[in-house]
């Protein structure tokens, strides 16, 4: 199974990645999708330049990808500034057809960044349209619709989750992979007062809890047209 994390930042894939390297590991191929460049993610250097931030970010999360001998797509649109238009529609439903995406997270339909909804309402029409052969991309159209699960929103929101991956054989691995993310480490430290590993550990040991294991990943299917499956996808 091809499976793709569609993200608005290199570092949004915190909420899924222990899913997916438990996908890895039953035989799944990984991709990752972000659409913007990341180059806004410095608050702890707020005089960085659009360039160095987005050069930054982009090494950051091929380093991500080359540990897990996966692929990674940059659509690379301004970070802060994501705007549903017809361009970024036309690059996402390439992207979903170019890695054959059977299996697509991405970010919950409320969310404390534009960002992340924006794309969630992205993926919520380019995963339709991805099947479709109205819209020709250089990459051929799906042969069925992905399943499409929504992660956990960053914020003070309510989240109805109904599916739950124990991921408490790869909570170490995950969080080696984050730390790739010096730069939004330091962002976050600066910010929250704690990393990746307090940020994520909080989380996965909650929802742990409620799934009856130590660490787990917790997830709402996309309901849309296609995006929901009436056969198990996730490990």
């Amino acid at each position: 199974m091809n499976v793709v994390s569609i993200m608005a930042h290199q570092d949004d894939e915190m909420r899924c990645l222990g899913t997916m390297l438990k996908c890895q590991t039953r035989g799944d191929r990984l991709f990752f999708v972000t659409l913007t460049d990341g180059s806004k993610g410095f608050v702890h250097k707020p005089g960085i330049s659009a360039a160095e931030g987005a050069a930054t970010r982009h090494a950051e999360m091929t380093a991500l990808v080359k540990a897990l001998g996966a692929e990674y797509v940059n659509l690379r649109e301004p970070d802060e500034f994501l705007y549903d238009t017809r361009e970024v529609r036309a690059k996402l439903i390439e992207a979903i057809r170019r890695t054959q995406a059977e299996l697509v997270f991405t970010h919950y339909e409320e969310d404390y960044n534009l960002d992340h909804t924006i794309t969630h309402s992205l993926v919520r029409h380019c995963a339709m349209q991805s099947c479709l052969p109205v819209l020709p991309t250089d990459s051929a159209p799906l042969a069925q619709h992905p399943a499409v699960f929504t992660v956990l929103p960053f914020g003070p929101f309510v989240f109805p989750a109904t599916h739950f991956v124990d991921i408490s054989d790869y909570v170490d691995r995950k969080a080696k992979l984050l730390a790739l993310h010096r730069s939004q480490e330091e962002a976050m430290q600066k910010a929250l007062g704690e990393g990746f590993a307090g940020l994520c550990g909080k989380a996965d040991t909650y929802w742990g809890q409620q799934a009856g294991c130590a660490f787990a990943e917790c997830f709402v299917p996309m309901r849309a047209r296609g995006a929901m499956k009436a056969y198990s996808v996730l490990p």
